[in-house]
């Protein structure tokens, strides 16, 4: 799995998967294309994750709005330079050294990934 699937299943839970959304069964009209069968799409919750984050334990100690290290700390994923590296290369960026700016780039873009498949996140934390 990879490092930004540990980070979302983790902050979403894994239980938040996809529902189906039930649709009452159209009532036929004659019409070939108005009758064909709708395909349904899976509904995606709505997570809140400073929330999430701010009800786990440890969160109180650790700085998780502004720092990738501490953010993978609190949810219990390693937060070394080479895992750190790794989730840059997953993110899109080949060029990660570690320095300041890089781990800010980093918790911004995990940040917009988490909103990005579902996460109700602060617009502090967003690009």
């Amino acid at each position: 799995m990879s490092i930004f699937g540990k980070i979302k299943d983790a902050v979403f839970g894994k239980k938040a998967e996809a529902q189906d959304t039930p649709k009452p069964a159209p009532k036929p009209t004659g019409n070939a294309w108005a009758d064909a069968p709708v395909v349904e799409q899976k509904a995606r919750p709505v997570v809140d994750i400073e929330n999430n984050l701010d009800n786990m334990p440890g969160a109180d100690t650790l700085n998780w709005r502004t720092s990738i290290v501490d953010l993978m700390k609190l949810i219990g994923v390693d937060s070394d330079y080479e895992s750190r590296k790794a989730l840059a290369v997953e993110m899109g960026r080949e060029d990660y050294a570690g320095s300041a700016e890089d781990n800010i780039w980093l918790h911004r873009r995990v940040m917009n990934e988490l909103a990005a498949n579902g996460g109700k996140v602060p617009p502090e934390f967003l690009d």
